[in-house]
């Protein structure tokens, strides 16, 4: 896939699958499928490392995870997200920023909201950067928000965002990340805009969807947003893998002669 087969995919109205992975063992297995594309998601500061917020990840961590994604998918089409304040502290360290991701090996960068990028995303574009924009539930504005909250409710907030998502387009994103926006909003973005959407908690018409590969197989547990759907008992297949090594372990039944060196 390449960028421009995100606006053909939309005229011809086959949705677009999309998995946020953050290492190379994944994004291979991801690689081996039909999978659209790949998100380097900011998310890996709270899947990969505990923390309860999208904000610890730096441009450096960011970039490390995206060469790994790309050595493990070469083929694929890889978008790495620009973590928290990179993109807001002057053109030419916003600028940095997405060059280093680029050079790790991203396709393409992911920035948050409208207000206050639209003239770096024209800029990045104009250099030959590739953006895809974010509205609804931007997770760098945790604090902001009060927290994961639904967004876009009410007319006037419909309204703001329906703005938001126009002047990003205009600005010259290729793509739209919505995030947890009530479904109607969602349709309403993606009727009105010749760019297509990308839904995460933003109903089923908009074109095409993201999740987080821990979600969809079942691995993460602990938070499960009303949006995400399990394909897998990732986590209980996992369990009972390491209780059998486990078992086999102290049983001593492995390593057999087989499984050793003469």
């Amino acid at each position: 896939m390449i960028v421009q087969d995100f606006a053909r995919r939309k005229r011809e109205g086959v949705p677009i699958s999309m998995v946020t992975c953050y290492d190379s063992w994944s994004a291979a297995l991801i690689a081996a499928t039909d999978i659209d594309c790949v998100l380097v998601g900011d998310s890996l500061a709270m899947v990969v490392y505990g923390h309860p917020n999208t904000l610890p990840a730096d441009v450096a961590t960011m970039a490390a995870h995206t060469a790994a994604v790309r050595r493990g998918a070469p083929q694929l089409f890889v978008v790495g997200d620009l973590p928290f304040l990179s993109y807001r502290k002057g053109l030419e360290a916003a600028v940095e920023a997405a060059g280093a991701l680029m050079r790790a090996g991203a396709n393409a960068v992911k920035l948050e909201g409208a207000a206050g990028n639209l003239e770096l995303v024209r800029h990045l574009v104009e250099s030959g950067v590739p953006v895809m924009g974010h509205l609804g539930l931007t997770p760098q504005s945790v604090n902001l928000l009060g927290g994961f909250k639904v967004q876009g409710r009410g007319e006037a907030a419909a309204a703001a965002l329906l703005s938001q998502a126009r002047e990003l387009a205009a600005a010259g994103c290729f793509a739209l990340v919505l995030e947890a926006v009530p479904a109607e909003l969602a349709a309403a973005v993606t009727a009105e805009l010749a760019i297509p959407t990308i839904g995460i908690g933003a109903g089923a018409r908009v074109d095409g969807q993201v999740l987080v590969l821990q979600d969809l197989l079942g691995i993460t547990t602990a938070f499960r947003p009303k949006f995400v759907r399990t394909w897998l008992d990732g986590s209980g297949l996992i369990r009972d893998a390491l209780q059998a090594y486990h078992r086999d372990v102290t049983s001593r039944a492995f390593p057999n002669g087989e499984e050793s060196y003469r």
